[in-house]
């Protein structure tokens, strides 16, 4: 039944290809008689999806998860896919021969028809588990507190499709299960028969690393049953980042306590996004770039570009490059002083770039190098990294990927000056949050809040 599902999703993601080229053609043309390479080229995209959709999980089970990251995640692959179609048109040297409007409008309604479709059919599903249709039914292991907090999560989203209908208390003296809805077992053979008589699906185990025994009893107990056996191990005081993951190392399972968050699949699409949007940036931002290169040439001398030192990911060094906003000035050796408010030293021309953080643009010629991200925590100065690193608890954790352009600690008001340590303690909080939290969801939410509401702000001169 499943081997079915993936195909006729597939296949319908190539009909949904194939409408958005048609109505592209209809929008365009008025005709669907244009040049035959259009639909050689709409061919090869299908094809190009047909292969790397699967790589980016777009047909894995989307149970559980938020619509948002399910649109970010097709928006990214169908970005992907026609990014190779761009590939495949210059290599065979027939880009003269596409309409440039047509493919913008083709890329347009195929990402617009191919996230609806998910979309609608993510909430049909939601509103039949809402009303107890398609359900996984879940047995949980675990003490009193933990059984009832992942009761809450499941209630709290009827949607995902799961509910809770039994619970082996581990800890009874120390900790009681308080949800009167749920059943409570004593022994492992009363939750397993409660198991077996009422077709429970799922069972989870929310026990820590100390409890082996009971897990290895508990998986022996359903070796021979069709029981989703799921351990959600209770590593909360030893992890860093909340829902740190499981990792192949080397073919053996590993769960990650202290190390980047986020997967290698997760950083390849990251990676291929701040490439590709980095490049449609400076193509775009090109006549501005310019026009702010003569002014800051005229405005005192010195160079355009300001250059300085700055850590990347895994404490890498790199040179960061920014619109020179000060005049020239030297500082004492091993001491760098921050812009404060009427800084005497930022030019009127500065000035402005700084409020509107237009002197950051050239920073996209560091993220086509592939020093920096489009999206991450913001890259200090050398001598405040250790001086705050020291100070600041966590603050060694934001190398643990690249360094952004903009952030979420920036879009939430922690950006200028660091006059007091609380600001900076601030600043890591939110950069570690979002490390914890990363999906591309959150990118685009953190580059649009920067493009409507974060260029402007008090804090920047």
């Amino acid at each position: 039944m499943r081997s079915f599902q993936d195909l006729f999703a597939r296949v319908f993601d190539v009909a949904l290809i194939l409408a958005g080229a048609t109505a592209a053609s209809q929008a365009r043309f008025e005709s669907l008689a244009q040049s035959g390479f259009h639909w050689a080229l709409v061919m090869f995209s299908a094809a190009f999806a047909l292969a790397i959709f699967p790589a980016f999980g777009v047909y894995e089970s989307w149970r559980g998860r938020s619509k948002l990251a399910l649109a970010g995640q097709v928006s990214l692959a169908w970005l992907m896919v026609q990014s190779c179609a761009l590939v495949l048109m210059y290599s065979l040297h027939r880009s003269d021969l596409v309409s440039r409007l047509w493919f913008t409008y083709w890329t347009a309604m195929s990402s617009s028809l191919l996230i609806a479709n998910r979309v609608i059919t993510h909430a049909v599903l939601a509103r039949a588990r809402g009303a107890g249709m398609n359900l996984h039914q879940v047995a949980i292991v675990g003490s009193g507190s933990q059984c009832d907090a992942i009761i809450r999560r499941i209630e709290s989203a009827p949607g995902a499709g799961f509910r809770a209908t039994a619970v082996y208390n581990t800890r009874p003296d120390t900790s009681q299960v308080t949800s009167p809805r749920v059943p409570v077992f004593d022994t492992v053979d009363q939750l397993a028969d409660y198991i077996r008589r009422n077709d429970v699906h799922e069972l989870w185990l929310m026990l820590s690393l100390s409890e082996e025994p009971l897990i290895c009893a508990l998986i022996d107990e359903f070796r021979d049953d069709l029981v989703n056996i799921r351990f959600v191990p209770d590593v909360r005081s030893h992890a860093l980042f909340e829902g740190s993951g499981v990792i192949d190392l080397l073919g053996v399972p590993a769960i990650n306590l202290v190390a980047s968050p986020l997967s290698p699949s997760s950083m390849l699409r990251k990676e291929i996004f701040d490439r590709v949007f980095a490049a449609t940036a400076l193509i775009c931002l090109a006549p501005l770039m310019l026009a702010i290169a003569i002014a800051v040439k005229l405005s005192s001398r010195g160079p355009v570009l300001f250059r300085q030192q700055r850590k990347g990911a895994d404490g890498r060094v790199f040179t960061i490059y920014k619109f020179r906003s000060m005049r020239l000035h030297t500082e004492a050796k091993g001491t760098l002083s921050q812009a404060t408010r009427n800084d005497k030293r930022v030019t009127k021309v500065g000035a402005f770039l700084r409020r509107t953080s237009l002197d950051e643009l050239p920073q996209f010629f560091n993220v086509l190098l592939g020093d920096m991200s489009v999206v991450g925590p913001r890259p200090h100065a050398l001598e405040h990294d250790d001086l705050y690193q020291k100070v600041v608890a966590g603050y060694i954790n934001r190398y643990r990927i690249k360094p952004g352009i903009t952030g979420w600690a920036q879009i939430n008001g922690f950006r200028g000056e660091t006059d007091r340590i609380e600001k900076m303690e601030r600043r890591v909080e939110h950069d570690l949050y979002y490390l914890g939290h990363w999906s591309f969801a959150l990118d685009m939410r953190i580059i649009g809040a920067t493009i409507v509401a974060g260029l402007v702000h008090r804090n920047a001169y």
